[in-house]
């Protein structure tokens, strides 16, 4: 049984490279907006997924927009699901396993695979994905429905990547929104995790 931890968001090792940050400063929004009690069972409610690895380091395996968001936002700690204890593991082993488990995802803002020396050491390492923030957005938007694929969000971040350009500021993003929904139904994306005809929604 998973056992929900504390730790410092300082302390925190990421195992993807990008995230959506217009996704994070809309979360950190949303904590900012929080009191303190509320903000505690909100975390509470969301906590993040993580693992311990080599020389207890604690890699967290999803949910890194809201670890940023955290970072963001000046608030020191977070709570956190530990889902598997790897700290005997040597460090080439335990990549071997993070990879066997899906738990590690080093893709970077253009859609290109490196090794785990490219991941950010830290969560304020993290680069802006603005796709990334798309796949989230239209997903929400209901263009194709949340599953346990990992990374989905992702696998779309790259489709949509080569088959819509987005505009600047906040207009633009939400331009590319509109049009991303009605592409996620597109017959060309039904190898995708999620995929929705779009009789279906």
């Amino acid at each position: 049984m998973p056992k929900l931890h504390e730790c410092a968001v300082a302390d925190l090792c990421p195992t993807q490279i990008t995230v959506g940050m217009i996704e994070v400063r809309d979360k950190r929004k949303h904590l900012e907006q929080l009191g303190h009690h509320a903000r505690r069972d909100y975390l509470e409610a969301h906590p993040i997924p993580a693992v311990f690895g080599p020389a207890g380091a604690l890699y967290i395996t999803d949910h890194h927009h809201l670890a940023r968001a955290l970072w963001e936002a000046g608030i020191a700690s977070g709570l956190f699901l530990v889902e598997a204890d790897f700290t005997a593991l040597h460090p080439r082993a335990f990549w071997v396993e993070m990879d066997a488990r899906h738990w590690v995802h080093p893709i970077d803002a253009e859609g290109r695979r490196h090794g785990v020396d490219a991941l950010p050491k830290h969560v304020k390492g993290l680069v802006d994905d603005p796709y990334r923030s798309l796949a989230g957005y239209v997903r929400d938007a209901g263009g194709y429905v949340k599953t346990e694929t990992a990374f989905a969000e992702f696998l779309w971040a790259d489709f949509f990547r080569h088959r819509l350009p987005i505009g600047p500021g906040r207009e633009g993003f939400e331009a590319a929104v509109r049009k991303a929904l009605a592409l996620a139904h597109d017959p060309a994306a039904r190898h995708l995790p999620g995929f929705l005809w779009a009789r279906d929604k």
